[in-house]
């Protein structure tokens, strides 16, 4: 499995490399976003490392390059910074997931993990409510138009179509997406279910989440 690492702290970039290659990960490490970039258009990777703070170019700005570039390979942002609004602004870009500094190497393979699982992992196609469409090939959320989904927003939303029947608490989707991440909480599934809110409405679909912060949730179609 090929990863690209791209952290320009040197150290640290070489200790990452050095744990991944030893759970016999193939690495790519970049030290600037400008290399990265161009690992990017040169090779295809399973997962990519990306630090937001780098040189050249910041990790946010090698993101919306690799979507414009219609390169949809899973990224994991490292962030020294843990305001929500960091996090918004990567999922914003197309991130899969984010990791913040300073973290366990243990916790770093585990979303590594996560990421590279992709499709095999779910066992359904396709899954659909109403209009609404999810398709496990594509990591494609479709009605009226398409949108793609990062690997949590999937995930959640898979967990919304397989319960279309009950609403669904905080608590349960922290426990069943969220198990093993310390940091996730309430604020946590509340983003990502407002993510899907409005991936929703950029899809045109007649599907609306239905629910608060903190409270429970549920898949409903719009009168």
């Amino acid at each position: 499995m090929k990863v690209l690492l791209a952290e320009d702290t040197t150290d640290l970039n070489r200790a990452v490399t050095a744990v991944l290659t030893r759970y016999g990960y193939e690495v790519d490490a970049a030290f600037d976003g400008e290399e990265a970039l161009s690992f990017l258009r040169e090779k295809a990777y399973d997962a990519v490392i990306l630090d937001i703070m780098m040189p050249k170019l910041s990790g946010l700005e090698v993101l919306k390059g690799m979507r414009r570039s219609n390169i949809m390979t899973p990224v994991l942002l490292l962030t020294a910074k843990a305001e929500v609004d960091d996090r918004v602004e990567g999922l914003d870009a197309g991130a899969d997931d984010y990791l913040t500094k300073p973290f366990a190497m243990k916790e770093l393979m585990a979303r590594l993990r996560a990421l590279t699982r992709r499709q095999e992992t779910y066992e359904a196609a396709e899954l659909s409510f109403a209009d609404l469409s999810l398709n496990a090939d594509s990591f494609e959320m479709v009605a009226r138009n398409a949108v793609r989904l990062s690997i949590k927003e999937f995930e959640l939303m898979q967990t919304l179509l397989r319960n279309v029947d009950r609403e669904l608490s905080t608590e349960y989707i922290l426990e069943h997406i969220w198990k093993h991440e310390k940091d996730a909480g309430e604020a946590t599934v509340w983003l990502y279910i407002s993510y899907l809110k409005g991936k929703l409405r950029a899809v045109d679909s007649v599907v609306d989440i239905t629910g608060e912060s903190g409270g429970s949730f549920r898949l409903v179609e719009k009168e």
